[in-house]
């Protein structure tokens, strides 16, 4: 697999990460507002989780071609 074509996928991960967090997010309010204090705490959980991986992935990627290229 050449890095070209790795990149196309890191940026669909990314952009499911994306949009998971924010699925998360809105779960998250909406259980606030309920009261339920476990899926609240599991909501936010995951949308941080997601959060990180949708920014993080993408900068490692980058890094990793950085390093390559000056190789």
């Amino acid at each position: 697999m050449t890095p070209l074509f790795t990149g196309n996928w890191v940026g669909i991960i990314s952009t499911v990460c994306w949009i998971l967090c924010f699925y998360f997010t809105l779960t998250f309010f909406e259980n606030l507002r309920k009261g339920d204090e476990r899926i609240t705490k599991q909501s936010k959980s995951a949308a941080i989780i997601f959060l990180s991986s949708a920014l993080l992935l993408p900068a490692i990627f980058n890094f990793y071609l950085f390093v390559q290229m000056h190789n």
